[in-house]
C-alpha cells in the first residue's frame, strides 16, 4: 500500500481509469447503457486530464506514462465490449473491418511484451489523435447512431498509428516513454545511444 502514497495528481487520474473499467464492465453486462456510456465519457475526460496536469505539473515519469497506457488499454476494452454488448447489430455489419484495423493493435502488443515485456508507452501525436477520434466515434454511436465517416476515419486513424508503433518497437532496443513520432524518434538520443537505458 505504500506504493499508492508514492502516486502524485496525474497518476491517480490514470489509477481512476484502471479501477473504473471493472465497474464500466459490470453495467455493460447489466445493459446499463446511459450510466456506461457517461462513466466512459469521464474515463475519457480523464485521459486527457492526466498527461495535462503531468506536462504542466511537471510530473512525467516512466511510472506515470505506464499507468496511463493501462488505462488507455482496459478502457478501449471495455469500451469495445460495450460497443459489442449495446451495438451488436454494427459491430456484426462491420466486423471485417473491425478486424482488419484490430490485428496490427494484437500485433503491436504481442511485438511491446515480448520485446520489453510490457507495453509501449510512447504516447505519439500519432496515438493521441487517433484516440481522440476513437472516444469520439464511440461516445457518438453510444449517446446517438453510427456516424459512418467517423468510423472510417477512426479505423484509418488507427491502422496508422499501430504501423508506427510497430515501427518506434524496431526502432527501440529498450523501453521508452514519451516518442512523439516517427520523425522525432529518427534524432531521439535515446536510440541512438544504444545500451544507455
Amino acid at each position: 500500500m505504500a506504493w499508492f502514497r508514492t502516486l502524485n495528481i496525474a497518476d491517480w487520474f490514470s489509477v481512476y481509469r484502471i479501477l473504473a473499467a471493472p465497474a464500466l464492465l459490470v453495467l455493460a453486462l447489466l445493459g446499463e447503457r446511459e450510466v456506461f456510456t457517461w462513466f466512459l465519457l469521464v474515463s475519457y475526460l480523464t485521459d486527457g486530464i492526466d498527461g495535462f496536469l503531468a506536462r504542466q505539473l511537471k510530473l512525467s515519469s516512466a511510472r506515470g506514462s505506464q499507468l496511463d497506457s493501462y488505462g488507455d488499454q482496459l478502457t478501449f476494452a471495455v469500451a469495445l465490449l460495450g460497443l459489442w454488448v449495446f451495438e451488436n447489430q454494427f459491430i456484426r455489419e462491420n466486423l471485417i473491418l473491425i478486424l482488419i484495423a484490430f490485428a496490427p493493435y494484437l500485433i503491436q502488443m504481442i511485438l511491446a511484451f515480448r520485446k520489453y515485456g510490457k507495453a509501449t508507452a510512447f504516447h505519439t501525436y500519432l496515438a493521441k489523435l487517433s484516440a481522440i477520434v476513437q472516444a469520439a466515434f464511440i461516445l457518438w454511436i453510444l449517446f446517438f447512431e453510427p456516424l459512418y465517416p467517423l468510423f472510417y476515419l477512426m479505423i484509418i486513424l488507427g491502422i496508422v498509428e499501430t504501423i508506427e508503433e510497430i515501427t518506434l518497437i524496431y526502432m527501440y532496443d529498450n523501453w521508452v516513454e514519451g516518442v512523439k513520432g516517427f520523425y522525432w524518434a529518427l534524432r531521439d538520443r535515446r536510440r541512438l545511444k544504444k545500451g544507455t537505458q
